[in-house]
């Protein structure tokens, strides 16, 4: 019994200073795994505002490639953005940064104002600065809340798991700002 307890405290210790110093070299990242079995998990929750800037000048989401039927669809068919995306503690873009949101939506549905998400919020502040979470799902336009799947992450949140939820709270023909929550289940 006292031996479990001692390799779960020294598991625990090298999980933190791992955690904490977010070396990603392979070996370190092979001396996580093996101490894996004995990590604990943790929820990590964040909220923090998206600025999406889709037209005018100081793009963070152009288009890079639209079917042959885009522009005749009401639903934007076929239509790829890749976006870099600043991300804030509050809704006012000059509010302090926590990162960015990287990564590409289309939209998917020839019926429904939709979008396909594939992307990684990057921490660049703090004690997550470095680290990623990685998202995915698909989102109807119609939904108040959104919700979108944690299908990983890197440093802090590697093996991550949970949920973001993503609310507009200001849209026009140039811009959107959304309000996400995320509950990140990590080792």
């Amino acid at each position: 019994m006292e031996k479990q307890i001692a390799i779960r405290l020294i598991s625990l210790v090298l999980t933190i200073a791992t955690a904490a110093a977010i070396d990603k070299s392979p070996k370190t990242v092979e001396k996580w795994f093996k101490n894996f079995p004995y990590a604990n998990t943790k929820t990590t929750k964040f909220h923090f505002y998206f600025h999406e800037i889709f037209g005018g000048d100081n793009q963070t989401a152009p288009i890079i490639a639209q079917a042959n039927i885009t522009a005749q669809s009401p639903t934007f068919f076929g239509m790829l953005r890749m976006f870099d995306n600043l991300l804030t503690v509050g809704p006012d873009p000059n509010s302090k940064q926590v990162g960015r949101a990287q990564g590409i939506h289309g939209s998917p549905s020839l019926s429904e104002l939709a979008l396909f998400f594939d992307f990684n919020f990057v921490f660049t502040n703090g004690r997550y600065n470095g680290s990623t979470v990685s998202v995915m799902g698909r989102v109807a336009e119609s939904q108040e809340y959104r919700e979108l799947s944690i299908i990983g992450g890197s440093g802090v949140f590697r093996l991550a798991k949970g949920v973001a939820t993503g609310k507009t709270c200001f849209s026009n023909d140039k811009l959107v700002i959304v309000e996400y929550n995320l509950i990140i289940i990590h080792y």
